[in-house]
């Protein structure tokens, strides 16, 4: 098949695991991707900065081949960036606060994948030290940590799993989470 390209470098497994799980289907591929990319029109409003096959088809991959709620994922991901340009002003690793969040732990992505194949992040809460990290480099090193992981097409069928460990966060910590941030936060890592 033509278009098998896109699923290259997957496990025969994990190729059933996306046509069971998620709908995929290797023949119509294309077609799916193609209606996505159709879409986009509805939209002028959005600046789409990439509609290639790979990355349309991640958001094929998260809603599960509903084509219209992989479009809408698809808009809501490039508007969250274009209402929030400063937030991916020098979106890479060595940004200085990205990098700062990094070195610092947040989030830490372990080299082991759970039993369903899942990358999991984690992050320990109460070790956010405010006079080092903002919330907003955490939230963009957590955001970079996904948008670099997610290029494993593996992991795009098997998905993340995100541990926040709440203990001993402090009275102090909290107080900066302000409801506007963390809606901020919610908008971003859907």
């Amino acid at each position: 098949a033509e278009m098998t390209h896109l699923q290259a470098g997957l496990s025969p497994e994990t190729i059933e695991k996306a046509r069971l799980e998620l709908n995929e289907n290797p023949d119509i591929l294309h077609q799916d991707i193609q209606q996505v990319r159709d879409m986009i029109i509805t939209r002028p409003d959005i600046g789409f900065l990439r509609t290639d096959d790979a990355f349309i088809l991640r958001f094929l991959r998260a809603r599960k081949f509903h084509q219209m709620e992989a479009f809408r994922l698809l808009a809501q991901y490039f508007q969250y960036r274009q209402l929030n340009l400063d937030m991916f002003k020098n979106f890479k690793a060595d940004d200085p606060g990205i990098k700062r969040a990094l070195t610092d732990g947040f989030p830490g992505v372990l080299e082991n994948r759970d039993h369903c194949g899942r990358k999991i992040l984690l992050l320990f809460a109460a070790n956010w030290d405010q006079s080092r990290n903002s919330f907003i480099d955490i939230l963009r090193a957590i955001l970079l940590s996904l948008e670099v992981l997610i290029e494993d097409q593996e992991l795009q069928i098997n998905g993340f799993i995100l541990i926040i460990d709440w203990s001993n966060f402090s009275f102090k910590q909290a107080s900066k989470l302000t409801p506007s941030i963390l809606k901020l936060a919610i908008e971003g890592l859907q």
